[in-house]
């Protein structure tokens, strides 16, 4: 089967665009309902998170699910009704609490208070993490300062190595696929409570590694194509050069995925979310290499009048060793 990714290229141009539509919509209404385009954790907010599970083996304690009511009732005698709350696992018996950062001394007074309303916590379960928000705004800070530095390298590295404009598109293709893992955590965000840490920055630096990869290794086998045959038409080279990379690049996405799969299934809570998105991020990034850089190279060459090669992209590029074909 041979892929005509040229002929139907604003298929998936509009694909994509109602994609990204969609995650900025998300992201508006975040912004509109919590002050944020996505819901920040703990460690972007600042502030002490308590995760308290009931001890399932005092009798009767768990005979009821954690009715959130009276956990509301119970934060606001503290002053604290402005607090999140999250009642978890299948069967309901974890609460999860995230304050504004409280002193030691009140945090084992809500703690005592959460006690005598719910029932007995199991004392191994007690998960207690605090972050202060300087720190909180320096972790986001770095997290962007990365993602900038990582674009303003990759540019660099593709303009080197390829052309100036196989660099825009590239990026382009890297924005996409951000925009696209950051939406669906946004529409998260908004319907379950899901919310973006230091290991979703971490997400998106990999995403951007592995995209730009797939992204690589289709612009190389367009450049060959260039040199091999310069009197082709840019689309015929750009469809051939996709179709010769498309099983790599399907196998490498899958291969990745499947551990990926694993990790969001039975890593446990805390890496659940970082593996979906890295799941996301990597289809997306699969489908942007393909369907989104290359055909946007071959549309960009041929308004510029570059369809066919010119003297200059037949010839070796300095620094560079000629692939075998």
């Amino acid at each position: 089967m041979k892929l005509n990714v040229i002929k139907q290229r604003r298929l998936w141009w509009t694909i994509s665009g109602l994609a990204i539509l969609a995650g900025l919509v998300a992201m508006a209404i975040s912004w509109q309902q919590i002050g944020t385009p996505l819901r920040p954790g703990l460690d972007f907010a600042g502030g002490t998170r308590l995760q308290l599970t009931r001890d399932c083996s005092v009798p009767d304690n768990c005979s009821e699910p954690i009715d959130l009511a009276v956990v509301r009732q119970v934060l606001a005698e503290q002053g604290l009704e402005s607090s999140s709350l999250q009642v978890i696992g299948e069967d309901r018996q974890t609460l999860a609490v995230r304050t504004i950062n409280l002193e030691t001394e009140v945090r084992s007074q809500l703690q005592s208070s959460l006690e005598n309303a719910l029932g007995q916590f199991d004392p191994n379960s007690i998960q207690i993490d605090s972050v202060g928000p300087v720190i909180g705004q320096q972790l986001f800070a770095s997290g962007l300062l990365a993602l900038v530095v990582s674009f303003a390298g990759i540019i660099v590295y593709l303009s080197l190595r390829f052309e100036f404009d196989y660099a825009v598109f590239a990026i382009i293709a890297l924005f996409h696929d951000v925009l696209i893992t950051a939406g669906v955590f946004a529409a998260l965000g908004l319907v379950l409570g899901v919310e973006i840490d230091s290991l979703f920055i971490v997400a998106l630096l990999t995403i951007v590694g592995f995209s730009v990869n797939d992204t690589v290794v289709i612009y190389d086998r367009v450049r060959e194509s260039i040199k091999l045959q310069p009197s082709e038409h840019i689309d015929k080279l750009v469809d051939d050069s996709v179709n010769q990379t498309l099983a790599r690049s399907i196998n490498t996405s899958l291969t990745t995925t499947l551990p990926l799969l694993a990790i969001l299934l039975f890593g446990g809570q805390t890496l659940k979310y970082f593996a979906l998105a890295l799941i996301i991020g990597f289809v997306s990034g699969a489908y942007s290499s393909i369907f989104v850089a290359s055909t946007m190279l071959a549309f960009w060459r041929e308004r510029t009048g570059r369809a066919y090669a010119t003297q200059a992209d037949a010839e070796p590029l300095p620094g560079t060793v000629e692939d075998t074909p």
